[in-house]
């Protein structure tokens, strides 16, 4: 049966094999930085069971300590601006289609795991989504190399060169997830519960309000945090668990997943989402970083502000069965 660890090894082979890359490129001049920031990522995935809780902690302080210091950008030797052009004239949208394999994998392997009777001899139910995520891209990029037969380190070099782009904000949704659980054990969210009991009359009573408040705390807290995941665990402990499903009978799926959703909103209006909202400045190599950034967040706004409403109608709507 495949199961999560098997996933950490697969995962941490991968970014062992990106950092002793990154090592051996001279063109980046912080090679060494890059070298150790994925190389503790990678003993993370490889060897975080035998750490411990010290050890653990000591290698995110390392990573924080390296992401200070600053990572390079190298030159993988990967396929040219001209390759790529022309393989995209000859195939045209069919170059879609192992993009396409990732998600068809991922919900094919979660519904076999959890809905025959021999799919979780095969796939761990308990993190089928995750594992089926991993296999989808692993058999997506099997069909590229076959399809485009490139270098054999081409697909290697490739996930460096957007891991290099995108640099240590790559791992901050992992980091700040990490940081909502901090919060959560440390009863923030029993604190956040009491503010809005004490300045939202009626929040015990009326779904309405009791969805609103949830949805707009996860937008606002996650525009704080910088991530959805940080935000989760305190707002849903505040308000979605208490207020919206234990007091006012909603289903926990259905409040869950649209106020992650609704969180997902506020990723979209905050610069504290680097990874997110970064990499489209970081990816087209725009000269001010700074500038785009806010631009990149003013473009953003409009289009999250009607989807921010609209899971608060959705949440209304379908949380609350007969």
């Amino acid at each position: 049966m495949i199961t999560l660890p098997l996933v950490y090894i697969l995962v941490g082979f991968f970014f062992a094999a990106v950092s002793l890359l990154s090592l051996l490129d001279n063109a980046n001049t912080r090679r060494l930085w890059n070298f150790l920031f994925w190389g503790l990522l990678a003993t993370s995935f490889l060897a975080g069971n035998y750490l411990g809780d010290l050890g653990n902690g000591l290698l995110a302080l390392g990573l924080v300590l390296v992401a200070t210091i600053g990572l390079g950008q190298g030159k993988p030797a990967t396929t040219t601006s001209e390759q790529l052009r022309e393989s995209a004239l000859s195939r045209g949208d069919v170059l879609f289609l192992p993009a396409l394999i990732i998600p068809a994998v991922a919900l094919a392997g979660t519904l076999i795991a959890k809905e025959t009777d021999w799919g979780p001899s095969l796939i761990d139910p308990a993190q089928a989504t995750l594992i089926s995520l991993i296999l989808g891209t692993l058999i997506a990029v099997l069909v590229c190399v076959v399809w485009f037969r490139p270098p054999v380190l081409a697909p290697l070099q490739e996930a460096r060169r957007l891991l290099d782009a995108v640099g240590w904000a790559a791992i901050l949704p992992q980091m700040l997830a990490s940081l909502g659980a901090v919060f959560l054990a440390a009863g923030v969210g029993q604190q956040v519960g009491a503010l809005f009991s004490e300045y939202i009359p009626g929040l015990e009573d009326s779904r309405t309000l009791a969805v609103i408040a949830y949805c707009v705390g996860m937008a606002l807290f996650t525009i704080i945090m910088g991530n959805a995941f940080a935000a989760f665990p305190v707002m849903t402990a505040a308000v979605g668990l208490p207020f919206v499903v234990t007091a006012l009978g909603g289903d926990p799926a259905r409040v869950c997943a649209i106020g992650m959703l609704a969180g997902f909103c506020g990723t979209l209006m905050t610069p504290m989402a680097a990874n997110f909202n970064v990499v489209p400045a970081n990816l087209l190599e725009l000269p001010d970083r700074k500038s785009a950034l806010n631009g990149v967040i003013r473009a953003q706004i409009p289009t999250a502000l009607p989807l921010l409403i609209v899971n608060i109608i959705l949440m209304r709507l379908l949380a609350f069965p007969q």
